[in-house]
């Protein structure tokens, strides 16, 4: 198979989901703040929502991998089972009798059966104790809630975990602790999955911090990375260094963006819907700003700015300018809408995009400046802060020329 991604907009051809599951049963009013939650979903309705998502994808001709799919058929290669049991048995949290335990039960799973427990986790009371094979001092101690391998309710953002710029994936350095693991089980995917047999590598895991919801692939070779509670400036600058040296791009726009909850990534207040065309929150529209990075003539990223980031991504791309859909909202609206992800849409191709049904304003506006909206339901998905964009992660989009705005 030939990946390949150089735009937000391009023709979707493939992507890659993860259909909710018994990760998100797993969120209680105890652990969901710590696990990056608003609320806790309805997993069913979650799940309708999301099936409903797919269709709509699939509908416009869309291949949609699923990553538990994806997960099982790689833990069937020997080398990616050994490697990912190992990763979660190397917790410090254990101790040897409970670590002993753990790889006993998960030595007789399936790789089906070991995909759901590295996603759902294994509670207290899952792990087979018995007076022959004693937990210990930590399995004893432990809270009969509490996890013994945490769960991956973020999973459902493939987003963050990894990005494709061009014919290479990046998997990303997640900076929250709750998520950290997820990039294991797409790292892993990548690298032992058939599908996925020499791939090329742009960024890994033990990078600097960086988060796909903060990489826009604005242009072919023009990218813009957000730096704000997620990524770092020094992931921004090591995805520069490891694009400009691998001739993916030729110019990144550095934005800085709050760190706050409701603008966690780029992606929150800011996508593409036309070549030339971006939908923004109107707080920060007028305001965001950009530092232009280029590579040097001696390979060290060269900076400029900072500059109004409109027109930074207009000179990056070539434009005379770049058309931002004025959402035109009351400030009440505005606010209420972007909180529920109404800039974080996902362009299947120029002028067409998904977007959660319950931004009517938002949604309006884009129809009103000719972009088609496929609406789709999102109260339960929404409770994780994410939209459309969020919860997919492309890994084929038709190739856009560097003169196609």
């Amino acid at each position: 198979m030939t990946h390949y991604v150089d735009s937000e907009v391009g023709r979707l051809g493939t992507v890659l989901l993860h259909r909710p599951g018994p990760e998100l049963a797993r969120l209680t009013p105890r652990n969901n703040d710590s696990l990056l939650f608003d609320a806790i979903p309805w997993v069913g309705r979650a799940q309708e929502e999301h099936d409903a998502f797919a269709a709509e994808l699939r509908g416009r001709g869309v291949e949609v991998l699923y990553l538990a799919t994806l997960l099982a058929e790689t833990l069937a290669v020997a080398e990616a089972r050994a490697e990912l049991t190992e990763q979660v048995l190397a917790s410090p949290r254990l101790g040897d009798t409970l670590r002993r335990r753990v790889a006993d039960h998960l030595a007789y799973l399936d790789p089906a059966g070991l995909a759901d427990v590295l996603i759902a986790g294994l509670a207290h009371e899952e792990v087979r104790i018995s007076a022959e094979r004693p937990g210990g001092l930590v399995w004893t101690m432990m809270d009969r809630h509490d996890f013994v391998i945490d769960p991956l309710p973020n999973l459902l953002f493939t987003r963050d975990s990894s990005l494709w710029i061009g014919d290479r994936v990046g998997v990303t350095s997640l900076a929250m602790p709750a998520r950290r693991r997820e990039t294991t089980l797409t790292d892993a995917i990548y690298r032992h999955h058939p599908r996925f047999v020499g791939t090329r590598t742009v960024y890994h895991p033990g990078l600097e911090h960086l988060e796909g919801g903060d990489v826009l692939l604005l242009a072919p070779g023009v990218l813009a990375v957000g730096v704000g509670e997620r990524t770092t400036p020094a992931g921004a600058e090591r995805l520069a260094r490891q694009v400009f040296a691998a001739g993916l791009a030729h110019t990144m726009l550095v934005v800085p963006i709050a760190q706050e909850r409701a603008t966690m990534h780029l992606d929150t207040v800011c996508t593409m819907v036309d070549v030339d065309a971006v939908l923004m929150y109107p707080n920060v529209a007028s305001t965001l700003s950009a530092y232009t990075v280029i590579a040097g003539p001696d390979g060290e990223p060269r900076v400029d700015g900072p500059a109004p980031f409109l027109r930074a991504a207009a000179d990056a791309m070539d434009l005379d300018q770049l058309r931002v859909i004025d959402t035109g909202l009351d400030p009440v609206t505005a606010e209420r809408e972007q909180w529920d992800d109404g800039n974080n849409t996902l362009a299947l191709a120029p002028r067409l995009c998904v977007g959660y049904e319950r931004n009517v304003e938002t949604n309006a506006q884009l129809e009103r400046a000719g972009i088609e909206v496929i609406p789709i339901a999102g109260s339960e998905l929404g409770s994780g802060r994410g939209g459309p964009r969020c919860m997919s992660c492309p890994l084929v989009r038709e190739p856009l020329h560097p003169a196609a705005g």
